[in-house]
């Protein structure tokens, strides 16, 4: 069972220079197995540690855990000035997921778009699939949550957080959470009681991108063509992105928003001040 002062310890022992994870399962005098599953859980619930492993696939392949420092984001030119960017936007309309995407290796993306005449998760998108092959979390950058009540056939987005949950595979969400988008938050955070796990946990952040990132596996994101487009029917645009240095800084981006964001049950009694008149 990892406690806080187990966390600590590891925190401050990986803080201090990268560790193999047969290393600290000598300073915790645990098996290899213990150590790497209660960093992990570290690396799943807060983002402060990171792995790399070294000659993967191979007899001698070998894990470091690394110290993550939320605070450092930028690690190219380009990936910096997207950064700014995605500080001072708020609104999905402030940023296009296409700037991420042109700098991707092209053997490791995918993009399509379609028009649908309302919002969708369609069976080519797959998000359902993807989000249950997840093994150690899910990353979410949100708007107001409206797709929580959507569902791929007969799969509700909910349920599959639900099924998430009960795996103990740690959900994360940033969103803006408003009058208007709080039930959804409700709706989404009443998991954790349902299963009796804390497993989900939601905070207030008014950010523009909109994506899944799942393990350190893929990054789904998804943008509308034209915002202000009218008429029936949008062109939605899917991206995906499976480059590991990609996945890696969306994720420091994701950890440094998280941060900062507002814990839902702060925000909800905040949000109760405010009076009808």
């Amino acid at each position: 069972m990892l406690d806080a002062k187990t966390e600590k310890r590891l925190l401050s022992f990986v803080k201090e220079k990268p560790r193999t994870v047969q290393e600290s399962a000598q300073l915790l005098k645990k098996n290899w197995r213990t150590a790497e599953a209660y960093l992990q859980k570290i690396a799943a619930e807060t983002g402060q540690i990171a792995f790399r492993t070294f000659r993967e696939g191979t007899r001698g392949a070998l894990k470091i855990a690394y110290w993550n420092s939320i605070g450092e984001v930028n690690a190219t030119g380009a990936q910096e000035l997207l950064f700014k960017r995605l500080e001072v936007g708020r609104k999905k309309e402030d940023f296009s997921a296409f700037d991420i995407y042109q700098y991707v290796d092209k053997d490791k993306r995918t993009a399509f778009f379609e028009e649908q005449e309302e919002e969708l998760i369609n069976v080519k998108q797959d998000l359902v699939g993807s989000l249950l092959s997840a093994q150690q979390q899910v990353l979410i950058f949100s708007g107001n949550l409206s797709w929580a009540n959507l569902q791929q056939g007969k799969k509700k987005l909910s349920d599959v957080f639900a099924e998430l949950a009960e795996r103990n595979i740690p959900v994360k969400f940033i969103a803006d959470i408003n009058i208007s988008s709080i039930d959804n938050a409700k709706k989404i955070n009443t998991i954790n009681s349902t299963i009796g796990k804390d497993r989900i946990e939601i905070r207030h952040v008014e950010q523009p991108l909109r994506a899944f990132v799942i393990d350190d596996r893929v990054v789904k994101l998804k943008e509308i063509k034209d915002p202000h487009e009218t008429g029936k029917k949008k062109t939605y645009i899917f991206y995906e992105v499976y480059d590991a240095e990609w996945i890696e800084w969306i994720k420091k981006v994701f950890w440094h928003f998280f941060a900062s964001g507002i814990p839902l049950k702060k925000r909800i009694e905040d949000l109760k001040t405010v009076k009808r008149i």
